[in-house]
């Protein structure tokens, strides 16, 4: 089965263009090094809740937006190697983010249902 990684980072909204070039050049880092799918998402739809929220949980302040994004791997150890080839990445070294990286958040996951299609229809950032 799958292993999957999720991250969700508040972003100025006034930096989406850089992040959207940055997430599209990290994830050829992320196919190169094994991952089999990655999705980035700008917030959109996403309301405040009563007792939690995205908003909340990354600290977003007024003119940020959040971005929820995973990564689909074909396993753990293929995640694991793929994570460590990133870190050391040239291309990921001494980059400046768009981004305060503290308020980001993310996890790896094991899968407990995969189905569905295996082609996702683009959209734009």
């Amino acid at each position: 089965m799958s292993y999957l990684d999720g991250y969700v980072i508040p972003v100025p909204e006034a930096k989406k263009e850089a992040y959207r070039a940055l997430a599209a050049e990290t994830a050829e880092l992320f196919l190169k090094f094994g991952a089999t799918r990655v999705l980035e998402g700008w917030g959109e739809d996403v309301p405040h809740g009563t007792a939690t929220d995205f908003y909340r949980a990354t600290l977003a302040e007024q003119g940020e937006a959040v971005v929820f994004a995973w990564v689909l791997w074909p396993d753990k150890p293929t995640r694991d190697a793929g994570w460590g080839k990133l870190m050391e990445a040239p291309e990921m070294q001494g980059r400046t983010m768009p981004f305060d990286g503290k308020r980001m958040f993310w996890g790896g996951f094991e899968p407990i249902v995969e189905m569905g299609r295996n082609e996702i229809q683009g959209g734009t950032a």
